[in-house]
C-alpha cells in the first residue's frame, strides 16, 4: 500500500515549501525551460540539518526562491547539511555546486555521472557527442543546425565539477530518522539514481519516473551506447519493488510509482512497434523513421519541432531502433558513416 497523497497546490509549480510526508517538504524552483515549468527540490528534516534531494539551476532567482522557502521551514541556505543529487543535469546539480562554493555544503551524486561531469569541462560544447550521433542517424543537416546554435556560456565558463563523494548503487544513506536506499537507474543519464525510503513509502525519483511526460534518454555529455535498454531495465527494477508514493523532479506528487511505470512501459512498447513498422515501410535510418512519426501529445511532425526537440526525437528513435536490433527484429549496419536498419529476414 502506498501512502496517501497530501493536499497539494492547484498548480504543482506554485512557489513555496509544500508538505509531502512527515519531515519532508517539496520546493518547486522555476526553470528557464517553459515546457518543464520547475524542478522539485525535496527537503528532508534531519538532526544534523536539512538534507536536500536535488538543488535547482544555479541562477539568482532560483537561489532566492530556495532561500525563501527554506526560511518558512525555519532554515537558512547555510543550514543545509548535504545535497543528494539524482543526476548531473544543470537543473538538478548546478545550484548544489554553487552553494557548496558559498557555504561548503557537502554534495553527493551517482558515481555513473563521472564521465559526463568530466566531459563538461572539455571545450566543444555540451552537444558535441549528439552532433556526431545525428550524423550517424542520417541527419547531417540537423547536425549542422545544432552545431550552429550558440552554447550556454555557463557550460564554458562554469563547467560542472566533481562532488564531495559519489553515491553507489546499493548504498544506504543513514540519516538520523530514516534511511535512504540508493538504486542506480541509468537511462535518462548513465549515472541517474533514485533514493527510496521504504519505511515511509517514498521514492525520490528524479527524472527516472515523471508523472506527465516520458523523460529524454541519454541526453548528456557522454551518453552510454544503449540508453533505452538501460532505461527500460531500470523501470522494471523499480517496478519489482513494493509500491510507494512517487516524488518526481518535475510534476506533482503522485500516489503510485507502479501505475506510472506501467504507463511508461506501455508508451515505449508502442513506440517500438511504431518504429519497427516504419522500417518495414522502407524508412531505413533513425532520421527517416523519426520524420515518418508524430511527436508530442499534439501529434506534431518532426519538421514542426524546434531544433533541439528534433535532435532529441531523432536520438530517441535511434535508441528504439537499436533495442529492436538487439531483440533480433531488425538488422543494422553502417554504410558511409550512417547506421541503416532493415527488417530481419
Amino acid at each position: 500500500m502506498t501512502a496517501p497523497v497530501v493536499e497539494q497546490a492547484a498548480e504543482w509549480y506554485e512557489p513555496g515549501a509544500h508538505p509531502v510526508a512527515p519531515g519532508v517538504h517539496r520546493i518547486p524552483l522555476a526553470l528557464p525551460i517553459p515546457s518543464l515549468h520547475a524542478v522539485n527540490v525535496y527537503v528532508i528534516e534531519d538532526a544534523g540539518g536539512p538534507v536536500l534531494i536535488d538543488s535547482g539551476w544555479a541562477m539568482p532567482d532560483s537561489r532566492s526562491a530556495l532561500g525563501s522557502a527554506l526560511r518558512t521551514l525555519g532554515h537558512k541556505l547555510d543550514d543545509v547539511a548535504q545535497f543528494l543529487v539524482t543526476h548531473a543535469h544543470r537543473d538538478h546539480y548546478s545550484q548544489a555546486l554553487a552553494l557548496r562554493g558559498s557555504f561548503g555544503t557537502r554534495v553527493r551524486i551517482g558515481r555513473g555521472e563521472r564521465p559526463s561531469i568530466e566531459a563538461s569541462a572539455v571545450p566543444g560544447g555540451v552537444h558535441a557527442r549528439q552532433i556526431e550521433m545525428l550524423r550517424r542517424c542520417g541527419a547531417a543537416d540537423l547536425a549542422a543546425e545544432i552545431a550552429g546554435i550558440p552554447g550556454d556560456p555557463a557550460d564554458e565558463e562554469d563547467p560542472l565539477t566533481a562532488p564531495d563523494a559519489w553515491l553507489d548503487d546499493g548504498e544506504r544513506v543513514a540519516l538520523a530518522g530514516r534511511g535512504l536506499d540508493v538504486f542506480a537507474t541509468p537511462g535518462h543519464t548513465r549515472g541517474h539514481v533514485v533514493l527510496r525510503d521504504a519505511a515511509a513509502g517514498l521514492l525520490f525519483a528524479g527524472d527516472h519516473v515523471l508523472p506527465h511526460i516520458s523523460p529524454s534518454i541519454g541526453l548528456e555529455a557522454e551518453p552510454e551506447p544503449r540508453p533505452l535498454r538501460s532505461y527500460l531495465d531500470s523501470l522494471r527494477l523499480v517496478r519489482d519493488m513494493p509500491d510507494t508514493l512517487l516524488l518526481p523532479a518535475h510534476g506533482p506528487v503522485t500516489a503510485s510509482v507502479h501505475a506510472r511505470i506501467d504507463k511508461l512501459l506501455e508508451h515505449h512498447a508502442a513506440r517500438l512497434d511504431a518504429a519497427a513498422e516504419r522500417v518495414r515501410a522502407g524508412h531505413g535510418t533513425a532520421f527517416a523513421v523519426a520524420a515518418a512519426m508524430t511527436w508530442t501529445r499534439h501529434r506534431r511532425t518532426l519538421a514542426d519541432l524546434e531544433p533541439l526537440s528534433r535532435m532529441m526525437a531523432v536520438l530517441e528513435i535511434e535508441a528504439h531502433l537499436d533495442v529492436l536490433a538487439d531483440q533480433g527484429i531488425l538488422d543494422a549496419h553502417e554504410e558511409g558513416g550512417v547506421r541503416r536498419y532493415a527488417p530481419r529476414a
